[in-house]
């Protein structure tokens, strides 16, 4: 019993089908882990105990993960009569949501017990964790440093063990990122794969994806054939799966050909850890049978980040906007962040002309990365373009409230170009430095082919095994 957080949640639920064990021991292993750890990382928020001992101790639903505890991140996804926030004291208290997300009932119909949500920042605007509403979420790996964001209280409480797996969304790297930080498995699915309904049928024409951060690649999977496919009135799906993927982590990824880069398209310097990170990646792909070759498509960096950076602070202006008329508040600085008001005041400074057009440069660098894709199965580059930085590295300065905003393009030029394409990607953890600290590679595959990422990432898990690496909380 004392051992029960080591095991992934594929592991835990087959524990429940033979009746060695019970949801109600699952939970309460997961509630003692996470009062005992919590004060250390202040990675979850808004318990929900006393629901989840609850529905633990009745018949569950007969799901692939049934009876196994989970993390709801607060945002996004909303669950009836339990406090939500998305990171923003502007929300807190002045909304409940009055029924399940669509994703919320399918992780509840997978016989999933969310006993506790977890902490993201403002809106997720951020890739680090550190909203003034709830404070700081601390890496376990090393408790100065960031987790990432905007999942960075999932991704910080799974890599502690609290549970095996946790809810994650994610616009601009938002599971991937943590994931990286954490030392996780961090799947993107493709746009459309998972629903958003019923308040949202796409969000920033397409950037934001559901999903979760995973220890194990099979749990990423399974969650996935819970969870995916089109809800009634979604204005897009993605193409069907050729078969469960829970079957796609069983078989061989075949001979792919393998494009790889250490550099950014946008020209910020990387990190020599994410380029060892990247090269060893390489050379273990090309060790077990894959063509590895270093190319990269022709991109113009300028346009992607002016362009994703006018579709993300649109997006800013909606989220105010939207939970103004949700909440009947009128919003004004006081009332958020000075990076949120900020982006909300450029946002709200768009034509929407602007809009439409950086939207026609994102699908103009979507065909020539599909074009890429024609002569490569997958694209392997570091996930960042440096190990987690230190926490407070995203504050605004007296003179500047958007500075964090110019900290997380230095941060993260590599992983919001498949938020504007809708490919899928992952976050894979190969390599910790010599800090101990966890550095993930990215690699991102073909429109709706979730399918070779994940038999990829099967293959790289059994030849570097990352399941048996604990921080030392």
């Amino acid at each position: 019993m004392n051992d029960l957080w080591r095991l992934d949640a594929t592991a835990q639920a087959e524990l429940v089908r033979e009746k060695s064990v019970r949801p109600i021991e699952l939970v309460e292993a997961a509630i003692k882990r996470i009062e005992r750890l919590n004060p250390k990382l202040n990675a979850v928020v808004t318990p929900m105990y006393d629901r989840a001992r609850a529905e633990a101790s009745v018949a569950v639903p007969e799901g692939p993960f049934a009876g196994v505890p989970f993390l709801l991140k607060d945002l996004l996804a909303e669950y009836a009569g339990v406090r939500f926030t998305e990171g923003s004291a502007f929300v807190d208290g002045r909304y409940t949501p009055d029924t399940d997300s669509e994703l919320t009932r399918r992780l509840r119909r997978a016989g999933l017990i969310i006993v506790r949500k977890t902490n993201t920042p403002e809106f997720g605007i951020l890739p680090t964790t550190e909203p003034r509403l709830f404070g700081p979420t601390r890496n376990p790996w090393n408790l100065g440093r960031t987790p990432g964001g905007s999942s960075g209280g999932s991704a910080a409480a799974v890599a502690a063990g609290m549970v095996a797996m946790a809810h994650a969304n994610d616009g601009g790297g938002s599971i991937r990122i943590p994931a990286s930080c954490c030392g996780l498995f961090g799947l993107k699915p493709t746009r459309g794969r998972n629903p958003l309904g019923p308040h949202y049928g796409d969000i920033f024409s397409g950037f934001a994806v559901e999903h979760a951060v995973t220890r194990s690649v099979r749990d990423s999977a399974a969650l996935l054939d819970a969870t995916a496919g089109p809800d009634l009135g979604d204005p897009y799906a993605a193409p069907a799966p050729a078969r469960p993927y829970s079957e796609e982590v069983n078989r061989p990824p075949g001979f792919l050909r393998v494009a790889f880069t250490t550099s950014a398209a946008t020209g910020v310097p990387v990190h020599a850890d994410c380029v060892r990170a990247v090269q060893e990646a390489a050379t273990l792909c090309a060790e077990l049978g894959h063509d590895v070759t270093e190319a990269t498509p022709a991109l113009e960096g300028d346009t992607i980040s002016q362009a994703f950076l006018t579709v993300w602070t649109a997006g800013a202006a909606w989220s105010i906007d939207d939970w103004a008329r949700r909440t009947k508040q009128a919003p004004s600085p006081e009332c958020f962040e000075p990076l949120t008001w900020g982006l909300y005041e450029m946002g709200t400074g768009r034509r929407a002309a602007d809009y439409l057009l950086a939207i026609q440069d994102l699908q103009r660098v979507a065909r020539q990365i599909a074009q890429f894709f024609v002569q490569y199965d997958v694209w392997l580059s570091p996930t960042l373009a440096e190990p987690p930085p230190p926490l407070g590295s995203f504050d605004p300065t007296p003179d500047n409230p958007m500075q964090g905003l110019l900290r997380a393009m230095q941060f993260v030029p590599f992983t919001p170009i498949f938020n504007a394409t809708g490919q899928p990607a992952m976050s894979v953890p190969l390599l910790w430095n010599q800090e101990n600290v966890p550095v993930g590679v990215q690699f991102a595959g073909r429109f709706g082919d979730e399918a070779t990422l994940l038999r990829l990432a099967a293959q790289l898990e059994q030849a570097r095994p990352w399941a048996g690496r604990w921080p030392a909380l």
